[in-house]
């Protein structure tokens, strides 16, 4: 049987990693966060990080991750990126379910072609997004996102017009505990 593959792309604060929850929670999914693909040190070139999309490691995620899907493998395993560490870390091994949630900002790369069954993009009021990212990760993060992380994601959505391409478009999923 073949896995259903849904992304859920879109905002940073707008509740994606959410929603996966509360999907892998009701269905039985797995989940797969796209914040475990982040480049590492060495690939952070100028070239890489001016191209839209660029600051997360497609390459990892498309060897590790799409292909033992698309293979149909019953299991695999790939290594998180570690922020902390600036380093990958920790091994997450994957059992393949009937639903794999594919989780976070760049999921929707054409980079990875047509892979997807649905395609979710998650939106957000840009006064809530501040709010939800000074919550979530502090005044001095709040900076980079909104002079970094964010200008980022938004030449990515504009330049692969990555909602218009998503079959569902959500407002933001209010933040409550899942368990």
């Amino acid at each position: 049987m073949r896995s259903v593959l849904l992304a859920i792309d879109g905002r940073c604060g707008s509740g994606k990693t959410t929603l996966a929850e509360m999907i892998a929670q009701r269905y039985g999914a797995s989940v797969i966060h796209m914040d475990d693909f982040f480049l590492r040190q060495e690939q952070r070139t100028p070239e890489r990080l001016a191209e839209p999309g660029g600051n997360v490691d497609r390459e990892r995620f498309r060897r590790d991750v799409l292909f033992p899907i698309r293979e149909g493998k019953e299991q695999f395993e790939y290594h998180r990126y570690d922020c902390t560490r600036q380093e990958l870390g920790e091994t997450v091994h994957i059992i393949k379910s009937p639903l794999i949630v594919i989780e976070g900002a760049y999921s929707c790369h054409p980079y990875f072609g047509d892979i997807y069954d649905i395609r979710i993009f998650m939106d957000v009021d840009p006064a809530e997004q501040q709010e939800r990212i000074l919550a979530r990760n502090g005044r001095e993060m709040l900076s980079r996102f909104i002079s970094e992380w964010i200008p980022k994601e938004e030449l990515y959505f504009r330049t692969f017009r990555i909602k218009e391409k998503c079959s569902i478009c959500l407002a933001e999923i209010p933040h409550f505990p899942t368990t």
